[in-house]
């Protein structure tokens, strides 16, 4: 069990080598930084087909990770607008930023999310991006509480509940996940927290 305050979650993130863990507005994360994302399939078992989501504090610090047309970036910051902050993960193509790590199946792509958690985005405002995912085993329901990661994932960084003066409104759903397609149309890959439909 390592409950630690935010500061040291913080330097324990940018350090690289350490997964750390906080709430967001859907279900906790975990998260490391992205060019060490095969900690976290280590750490849930999971399979190389199922991409990490690259999270951050702001639609700019998301930006160089993906490449695209000038009108795809504005139909993309476009969406970012009307649902960031909040539970809508967009699959863009990737920039040779994004460490294949993320996404080991199919490194054209990668999935960006800014949630709709102050302290997640205060968190993110330090580290820079980071890759997350639920925090569970690869297959089993997402852990709902600090005290569920402590006992699956003993070696997490999780906050001192202390530190966890407002806790986020937490919906409990996951995000909702569409992908861009290059003839310029949305793919719903999973409806989640936000109710989407596309011609």
């Amino acid at each position: 069990m390592v409950q630690v305050s935010l500061d040291t979650l913080v330097e324990a993130a940018i350090s690289g080598d350490q997964v750390v863990s906080f709430p967001t507005d859907t279900v906790p994360a975990l998260a490391v930084q992205p060019q060490q994302a095969e900690l976290i399939f280590q750490l849930k078992q999971r399979s190389a087909d199922k991409p990490l989501i690259l999270m951050g504090a702001t639609p700019e610090s998301l930006w160089p990770f993906v490449q695209g047309t000038v009108e795809e970036l504005q139909v993309w910051s476009q969406m970012a607008r009307q649902y960031w902050p909040g539970a809508l993960t967009l699959v863009l193509p990737a920039s040779e930023k994004v460490p294949r790590a993320m996404n080991p199946s199919d490194p054209t792509t990668i999935g960006l999310r800014i949630p709709n958690a102050e302290m997640s985005r205060a968190i993110l405002q330090r580290t820079g991006p980071l890759a997350t995912t639920s925090a569970n085993l690869s297959g089993q329901p997402p852990l709902l509480t600090m005290a569920e990661i402590e006992v699956q994932f003993p070696q997490v960084f999780t906050l001192d509940p202390g530190e966890l003066k407002v806790l986020p409104e937490v919906s409990r759903v996951p995000s909702t996940v569409i992908k861009w397609n290059r003839d310029g149309s949305w793919n719903i890959l999973r409806q989640g927290a936000i109710r989407l439909k596309f011609q």
